[in-house]
């Protein structure tokens, strides 16, 4: 049985008359664009003139803000709804965004299940997890968006990765081993959907807080790298809003996190700046 979609919800007027005025080249879809990475990179490619596509899981009301922030900017939004692990609401995605905006030419595959493991904690059901929403879904979208590009238009998909993967340790284990394969896809799919659709990757260091990190031990961790200084969310989008419009780039990774990748760490570098705790290994 075919697990039932929900249905795009529409949050801006968008007439029939604007829609065909929509020039191709000009809509994307961003991927977890309600908040923090997602959203700065949202705002990014609206102010180069992109309308945009929001898509979120929960954050609904995130969402919504985002909307208003990109229609700020003089572009055109609206907020989808899909649970990335469901095969069949990813593949209606695109089309759903297409008959909102107009055909979607990007797709910036930024939503990512970042949870916490290690070999004494793994287990395959997890693995599963990672690999369903960080690897399948994007995926599905470079192929859908392959399938549904306008005729003699050109398409591009980004990938968010991670320099742990040049740099690995194994810390939250399934998540690098869903990004190992994502950056091996955007190699294979550069191959494949050649020369309709360049296919990219953009690895951020550490960026934000997560877990249970300190704001202290953020602060130390950022600053571990080459240049004295990691990636901040601005950097990732403006990353992101090159490599759409980098008509020559294709099948290679563009690593924006202050040389992290240079220092070798046998943790995660959140753990090497906070203090020891109870349970943690």
């Amino acid at each position: 049985m075919v697990p039932s979609v929900p249905r795009t919800r529409r949050y801006t007027a968008v007439s029939m008359v604007t829609r065909r005025r929509t020039r191709a080249g000009s809509v994307a879809l961003v991927t977890g664009a309600a908040r923090r990475i997602g959203r700065e990179i949202a705002l990014a490619l609206a102010r180069d003139g992109w309308d945009i596509a929001i898509h979120y899981a929960t954050s609904r009301d995130d969402a919504l803000q985002t909307v208003a922030g990109v229609e700020e900017l003089g572009r055109r939004a609206v907020a989808v709804n899909r649970d990335l692990a469901v095969e069949a609401g990813v593949r209606s995605l695109l089309a759903e965004c297409a008959d909102e905006l107009g055909p979607v030419t990007c797709v910036v595959n930024n939503a990512s299940l970042f949870e916490r493991d290690d070999i004494a904690s793994f287990s395959g059901d997890h693995l599963v997890r990672a690999m369903r929403t960080n690897v399948a879904a994007p995926v599905l979208l470079a192929q859908a968006l392959r399938d549904q590009l306008p005729p003699d238009a050109r398409g591009v998909v980004i990938n968010l990765l991670d320099q742990k993967l040049a740099n690995p340790n194994p810390d939250f284990l399934s998540y690098t081993l869903s990004k190992a394969a994502l950056q091996e896809a955007t190699t294979l799919l550069a191959m494949a959907l050649a020369p309709a659709v360049r296919v990219v990757g953009v690895a951020p260091g550490l960026t934000l807080m997560s877990g249970d990190q300190s704001e202290a031990g953020f602060a130390r961790a950022h600053t571990r790298t080459p240049l004295g200084r990691s990636s901040t969310p601005a950097d990732i989008a403006q990353a992101v809003a090159y490599l759409a419009k980098a008509d020559a780039v294709t099948g290679t990774t563009l690593l924006v996190d202050g040389g992290q990748h240079l220092v070798p760490s046998e943790r995660d570098v959140m753990f090497l700046t906070e203090p020891m705790r109870e349970g943690r290994k």
